[in-house]
């Protein structure tokens, strides 16, 4: 007689039925967050296809009502738990939301283990042994549905893999936790007769479990965040292995009635492999892109080449031109390159749209790959256009993508959006910036009866960088961001952009970007030359590493010619030389830790500069100013005179207060960057969330909060 058919007593269910109610339990859990994807949808498309003045606000009791379950629901899963330290070592701190997930897993499964069980008997202990052992196996196909890439749950809820990966490791831990409870009550059951070691040696399919066990708290150990950041590639390749080593042994040592489970691990693994090979192929291959190899900007079997460009603060742009795959902003994609980084694939955010023609990715070097590939690139000598506008290009380097994967709620259907980003996160935040306004434009070309229009009146944008010179980076961009929206004003279009830049370790850039600014608009006031010519900062690096850095900007009409010149040489810190061993900057540069609390104050531009470490070096105004008195004309500001530059770093509760009281309607907030910027975010907005009373009477209206953290 099957022993999963069996009952243990009056009243309790057999131990198939035990395994039934866990999944029902899992699919119900599902289907609430499906049902919750769907009404979001149905939300996007509502507020789109509006004629509301105010389509982001809900009326109708129904939408209010449900938008203050929502609000509620919100404040509560964004909310942080207080952080764990030990002296100098902090964990991160997780939300509220994500606790109580796992928390319900964790209920769930002991309620399961237990049910009508005596846990102090023990003559129970090998009933327990048993219902543990059933409840542990039928959890192994939710650890592999988590882990796909092309995720089938992610799917469902409108989320993608890279979101959902933490639920994943969650549920691994709790899967770990039944099976060493499983594991503890048959050793309790064997304890008395001394019976444990014998166990063990003589029978096999104890044998088997204590190895599968062993495995996995391997797996565990492994998968955390230290040492799953020390060597991704190595973790990723023996996180396979194990988990491959672990499914066998578990498959020798359960019994046959429910080697189906493992059956279904196997299914699902190979499914997402198969799914994943067949859209990576179709990604590479020439031969399936016949327009694109026409035209010859394709090989004849490999289908993608890409040009590296070696840029500043150790960064790395990649460049694939006329790519065959198109994606959506805030999308990334895993990218090799073979011939530089054998077998490694490291996932990267697209920084540009499909509308541009071309893939680009900006990657900083840390080590390993990204360190290679930069070094490549340094090695090519694929520069940026140099003062006469010549572009001196490199060998291309054949690369391979996987993917494109993310996603994201359509941001055309709030009404204010900010996006905030730290460093390299402006890679995820720029493309959605320009998404915004390109939605904008392209409302001029559809009749109003067919037209989904933008909800969204105000984008904030805020970009938080150590050094001047890496507003590089997207300064063509922000700047045409700038020139479209100033032009969608002149045709009456009620929208509008605020853009502010942040250097936190570069006092001396702010300083010369005000000081160019003022003299240029002065300049500007006593001729007739329109702002139409841009200078770029240049690194002052070896000749041997980079040559006449620039890059060409255009903000005026077509006809306007544009120059390319290069800034002096103090218009970046990372060029001049330290005054302090202690400073931590860029080239040993003070960092700034003063916050800018009002943006709007003209002294928030030079604020006291606490630094974290050190002095940095400085200069006088008299330096500054016969800088400027030495040439008859000045040199035109680094960035568009709209962007506003300050020293310091923002609040970021104050940004987002400024532009949530202006507010019509939901309000999304998106944030790229490292931990503590994103924890900070977070922390602001369960805040004003909770103090403004959102959709509780006070006519503050929602806030919709989209996190992105550096890291794997």
């Amino acid at each position: 007689m099957s022993m999963g058919n069996e009952s243990m007593g009056p009243g309790i269910p057999s131990l198939f039925t035990f395994e039934k109610m866990y999944w029902a339990v899992v699919g119900a859990a599902i289907g609430a967050f499906t049902l919750v994807n769907v009404y979001s949808w149905f939300l996007c498309r509502q507020r789109l296809r509006s004629t509301s003045n105010t389509p982001a606000k809900p009326k109708a009791f129904p939408f209010l009502a449900m938008a203050t379950c929502t609000a509620l629901v919100r404040e509560l899963a964004n909310a942080s738990l207080p952080v764990f330290a030990i002296k100098s070592l902090r964990t991160p701190s997780p939300t509220l939301g994500k606790a109580s997930l796992v928390a319900a897993n964790i209920v769930v499964l002991l309620v399961m283990c237990f049910y009508k069980l005596d846990v102090s008997d023990q003559w129970s202990f090998e009933d327990i042994g048993y219902r543990t052992g059933f409840v542990t196996v039928c959890q192994l196909p939710l650890l592999f549905l988590l882990a796909g890439k092309r995720n089938i749950i992610a799917a469902l809820i409108g989320s993608s893999y890279e979101r959902i990966n933490w639920l994943h490791r969650w549920a691994s831990r709790c899967f770990l936790l039944t099976a060493t409870i499983h594991m503890g009550y048959w050793f309790a059951d064997w304890a008395p007769y001394d019976y444990i070691g014998t166990k063990i040696r003589t029978d096999p399919i104890t044998k088997h479990g204590v190895i599968a066990w062993a495995i996995l708290v391997w797996i565990t150990i492994s998968s955390m965040t230290p040492i799953r950041g020390w060597s991704y590639e190595f973790f990723v390749v023996q996180h396979i292995i194990s988990f491959a080593v672990f499914i066998g042994f578990v498959y020798l040592h359960i019994p046959a009635e429910v080697k189906v489970w493992v059956w279904i691990c196997v299914g699902l693994f190979f499914f997402d492999r198969v799914v994943r090979g067949f859209f990576y192929l179709y990604n590479n291959l020439s031969i399936l892109h016949p327009t694109q190899r026409k035209d010859g900007t394709m090989g004849k079997l490999w289908a993608l080449n890409a040009e590296l460009t070696a840029l500043p603060n150790n960064t790395t742009r990649i460049t694939i031109n006329n790519p065959p795959i198109s994606w959506r902003p805030g999308q990334h994609v895993f990218l090799s390159a073979h011939s530089l980084a054998l077998m490694q694939a490291h996932p990267f955010t697209i920084s540009s749209l499909p509308s541009d023609g071309k893939m680009e990715f900006l990657i900083q070097s840390k080590k390993g790959g990204t360190q290679k590939i930069y070094r490549h690139a340094e090695k090519i000598g694929l520069t940026l256009p140099s003062t006469n506008g010549d572009l001196t290009r490199g060998s291309n380097t054949s690369v391979a993508i996987e993917g494109p994967y993310g996603c994201i709620r359509p941001l055309q259907q709030f009404d204010r959006v900010i996006l905030l980003a730290g460093s390299s996160g402006a890679s995820y935040t720029m493309p959605l910036l320009r998404d915004l306004v390109r939605s904008w434009k392209s409302m001029d070309g559809q009749s109003k009866s067919q037209r989904e229009k933008p909800v969204t009146r105000h984008v904030r944008y805020v970009w938080i960088v150590k050094a001047g010179s890496q507003l590089s980076w997207f300064s063509t961009q922000l700047s045409q961001v700038v020139e479209d929206v100033t032009h969608l004003q002149a045709q009456g279009h009620d929208v509008s952009v605020d853009i502010s830049a942040y250097i936190t370790c570069d006092e001396t850039f702010t300083t010369e970007q005000k000081t160019l600014l003022d003299a240029w608009k002065a300049y500007s006031t006593s001729t007739t030359t329109k702002y139409g010519q841009v200078t770029e900062v240049l690194d002052s690096v070896d000749d041997e590493e980079y040559n006449d850095f620039g890059m060409e900007k255009k903000f005026a009409s077509k006809d306007e010619k544009i120059e390319v010149q290069e800034l002096d040489r103090y218009s970046s810190s990372d060029t001049a030389e330290p005054t302090s061993k202690q400073s931590c900057g860029p080239n040993g540069t003070c960092c700034c830790t003063a916050t800018i609390e009002d943006e709007d104050d003209d002294e928030a531009i030079r604020p006291a500069c606490t630094c974290s470490c050190g002095a940095g070096p400085s200069r006088t105004e008299s330096s500054r100013s016969s800088i400027l008195n030495e040439k008859p004309k000045p040199k035109q500001p680094f960035l568009h005179p709209a962007i506003s530059v300050f020293s310091g770093r923002p609040s970021c509760r104050n940004v987002i207060r400024k532009t949530l009281e202006q507010a019509y309607g939901e309000s999304a907030v998106v944030v790229c960057g490292p931990q503590g910027l994103v924890h900070d975010v977070r922390t602001s907005v369960v805040s004003l969330s909770d103090e403004r009373a959102v959709h509780k009477g006070t006519g503050a209206q929602g806030i919709w909060l989209h996190a992105e953290a550096f890291g794997y």
